[in-house]
């Protein structure tokens, strides 16, 4: 292989100096000018209730107050994934938080104030927050309406029930792989719902022009799906695409929670209602935690048989996924993890049910790691736990039973390139694993933890991404594109591309931020797969300038063009050596010929990127058929866990993660997403616990009760390791990463407490408070009560529409 000069090495960001020095706008940030108003929502305080009256006079009367908004001004639906949801509720609420109405005003202080004076009288209804309530035969029914809702060809939905989607894979003869086991084990685990927590917290701004133009500045993973989103719900006011602009500029951070359409449609709607003048929706810290989205929490129970040797004979994973009151996003994590919760494993005989249930909690949706995060805690623990009863070494029994290239995938398709074995030899290797490691205080304990992880991007078949491309006068190039810029580096790594294609350095090289009326269209920032979609798309696109450049100078100079290459922002030509042409030099003005005249002109390129080989067309009662993922990105990880058992505080000493990326387009890049996941991860597990209420409240909505890490809590030490085996259809083989490094983190906590200290705990989190019980032998859930992240618990198997309907 050709060495490369930009691809594989750590180039400066692009965008650091913006950043450094405050140049860098976000929405927030920009200047709309005097006339810009701003919206105050007023919310349900119900978690179930009709919506009996709205009385919006005394509001209206309010000095400054421009316009009340209601259900009844827009009274559509609106969803990616599922149309389940009203812009402004109708009829009746299903969360704690909805949005009722909305305010706007020309000062925040004066929306804030008269939206306290909007009078709803709501008669409340019965409500839902435990899976086993929700599934039960006589079941309060969130969506009665649910069986006229439309959604997206690859849901399925069962009319009459709280199941808003349900995924079955079926592979092999799941029952007879249990026959055929040495041993079966079987057991729950229990992953509670968390928050994204953002720096910045959502906010769009959105202007309704008098020629009828729609423009929202939206902080967003999402542009074009927003756009898209927008239009859909808005048509029957005779809005189109083309009536519709998105522009996303710096967002500051988002994890799954600003990718589709959350609060941003009401922005929409209120432009609309205040024609000409721009209109500003903000949410607080509140509301982040309880109106965007929030991770789904799951009750998973894992059945697994195995030979005495080590292989995994069969696999019955059945998960139960509490989606919150709207699943038009979050029933599509639900999907994929229902796809591949056999892990990265070989598993010749799979039982996979992965089911959506509304309930009157807050919408779930997408979080990093889009469910994998969720179901590897319970399968790595089990892992673990099989691993001990047969008497093998936990790591020796993941490099046993590891999923290699060909592999036949849950749904039938073929594993991808991989370097799975390789990841797990050297984070093995790298903690010292099977050396006990003893604390130099006597009231604490050393445990080491392992757990292996993979994902696949979540995305239809028809995710495109595409790229516009242009040089400047002075050589350097523009490129636009929709994918975000969320923190992890995107458009340095688009700029790499281009710059190994043309020899022009990264730092010659702009990448715009998204605007759907000038940039090139992209699906979503989600699923970690703009590296590999956008990556390809950026690629063709130069491809397509390279090619220009080269025919341009084959015509003026007649050069054979294979004789010509790119060196350093030249042409330079085999067959004559000292040819050496600048690209600054024709780029723009051609290339004059010794009679005069010019050839070529300003040299600009596109290009696009579709995976062709994928469908979601499989069999419904078995997901065979189609090829739905289009790769898995894969890894190992281990830590070293000190415990105090006095405390119960634990301090990760070392934390290691090895990933396949196929090709670091940017180590250092890789490297930082390694650190940031593996924190964010280790976070979900130590600290962050949601609470509510009985009546379906949350209780800690700020970051004084809901606690995420500082500087202080990471650990002592982060290796990063980074495998390289080639994915044949990325961008000079690369694959997504970004998600990816916080799955393991949570099993990891669990497998190495087990080893500290004997103490295998299988609900999340693991907190300081609960291991210090637990230790006791007093169970953290009886002193929780009923204000836990998850209002549930029980034997899944127990709910009655479940067990009718699972065969």
């Amino acid at each position: 292989m050709t060495a490369m000069k930009f691809v594989g090495q750590s180039a400066t960001r692009i965008d650091e100096l913006a950043k450094v020095t405050g140049a860098a706008q976000f929405v927030d940030d920009l200047d709309f000018g005097p006339n810009l108003l701003y919206a105050e929502v007023v919310e349900s305080p119900h978690a179930h209730a009709l919506i009996k009256r709205i009385d919006a006079s005394r509001a209206k009367k309010v000095p400054g107050v421009v316009r009340v908004v209601t259900g009844k001004d827009f009274p559509y639906t609106f969803g990616l994934y599922m149309q389940d949801r009203f812009i402004f509720a109708r009829d009746r609420v299903r969360f704690v938080g909805e949005q009722v109405a909305a305010v706007v005003a020309r000062d925040p202080v004066t929306a804030r104030r008269a939206a306290r004076l909007v009078k709803v009288t709501y008669e409340p209804l019965p409500h839902v927050l435990d899976l086993k309530e929700a599934l039960g035969e006589d079941a309060l029914l969130v969506h009665p309406d649910l069986k006229n809702y439309s959604h997206c060809p690859w849901f399925f939905p069962v009319a009459d029930t709280n199941i808003a989607h349900w995924r079955k894979t079926r592979k092999g003869d799941v029952e007879q792989g249990f026959r055929e086991a040495d041993m079966v084990f079987e057991d729950t685990y229990t992953v509670p719902r968390y928050a994204h927590c953002a720096i910045e917290p959502h906010v769009i701004v959105g202007q309704y022009d008098l020629a009828g133009r729609l423009t929202l500045w939206s902080s967003s993973q999402s542009p074009y799906t927003q756009r898209h989103v927008f239009a859909e719900a808005l048509a029957p006011l005779g809005l189109k695409h083309q009536d519709i602009r998105v522009i996303t500029p710096f967002v500051g951070g988002g994890f799954g929670g600003k990718a589709g359409v959350s609060m941003e449609i009401i922005a929409a709607a209120l432009a609309l209602a205040v024609k000409g003048s721009p209109v500003k929706v903000r949410w607080t810290r509140e509301q982040e935690f309880y109106n965007t989205y929030q991770r789904q929490g799951v009750i998973a129970r894992i059945k697994m048989g195995v030979k005495k040797d080590g292989a995994i004979t069969a696999i019955e994973h059945t998960l139960h996924w509490d989606a919150g009151a709207y699943v038009e996003y979050g029933a599509n994590v639900v999907n994929a993890v229902g796809l591949s919760a056999t892990g990265p494993y070989r598993v010749p005989n799979v039982k996979i049910d992965s089911v959506c249930v509304y309930t009157n909690l807050p919408p779930g949706g997408p979080y990093r790691g889009f469910g994998y995060s969720e179901f590897h805690f319970g399968l790595e623990s089990h892992m673990n736990r099989v691993a001990k009863m047969i008497e093998m070494d936990p790591v020796e029994f993941r490099r046993r039973n590891a999923i290699r290239e060909g592999d036949t995938l849950p749904y039938g398709a073929h594993m991808n390139p991989c370097g799975l074995v390789e990841a797990i030899d050297k984070a093995a290797a790298e903690i010292a694993w099977g050396k006990k490691e003893e604390s130099t205080s006597p009231h604490k304990a050393i445990g080491k933890g392992f757990a292996c992880f993979w994902k696949a991007p979540a995305m239809p078949p028809n995710a495109a991404s595409a790229a516009f491309l242009k040089f400047n006068e002075d050589g350097s190039l523009n490129i636009s594109v929709s994918g975000m810029e969320i923190g992890q580096g995107f458009l340095t790594v688009m700029a790499q591309i281009a710059a190994e294609v043309l020899t022009v350095p990264p730092g010659r090289i702009r990448v715009e931020t998204p605007d759907t009326d000038r940039n090139a269209y992209e699906w979503q920032t989600v699923g970690s797969h703009v590296t590999w979609g956008c990556g390809n798309a950026v690629k063709a696109a130069a491809e397509e300038v390279r090619d220009k450049m080269l025919q341009v100078v084959h015509r003026v100079h007649g050069f054979a063009k294979e004789d010509l290459y790119f060196e350093d922002e030249h042409v330079k030509c085999r067959s004559k050596p000292d040819f050496a042409l600048p690209f600054k030099d024709f780029v723009i003005s051609g290339i004059q010929t010794p009679h005069g005249n010019f050839l070529g002109g300003p040299i600009l390129g596109s290009g696009m990127f579709m995976p062709e080989f994928t469908s979601a067309t499989g069999d419904p009662e078995t997901s065979q058929g189609g090829h739905p993922n289009v790769h898995y990105t894969v890894g190992a990880a281990g830590i070293v866990l000190e415990v105090d058992r006095e405390t119960g505080k634990m301090r990760v000493l070392k934390a290691v993660l090895a990933v396949d990326v196929g090709q670091a387009i940017n180590p250092d890049l890789v490297r930082s997403q390694i650190v940031g996941g593996l924190v964010q991860g280790l976070a979900t597990a130590l600290y962050e616990d949601i609470r509510y209420s009985l009546e379906g409240k949350l209780l800690n909505p700020n970051f004084t009760d809901y606690k995420i890490p500082t500087a202080l809590d990471i650990p002592d030490k982060i290796v990063p390791i980074i495998i390289e085996v080639a994915q044949p259809d990325g961008p000079f083989g690369a694959r997504g990463v970004g998600e990816h490094t916080m799955i393991a983190a949570a099993a990891l906590v669990a497998n190495a407490l087990e080893d500290a200290v004997g103490l295998r705990i299988k609900s999340l989190p693991l907190t300081a408070e609960k291991v210090a019980l637990e230790l006791r032998g007093i169970r953290y859930d009886d002193v929780k009560g009923s204000t836990m992240g998850l209002c549930f618990m029980g034997d899944p198997q127990q709910y009655a529409f479940f067990t009718k309907n699972s065969k």
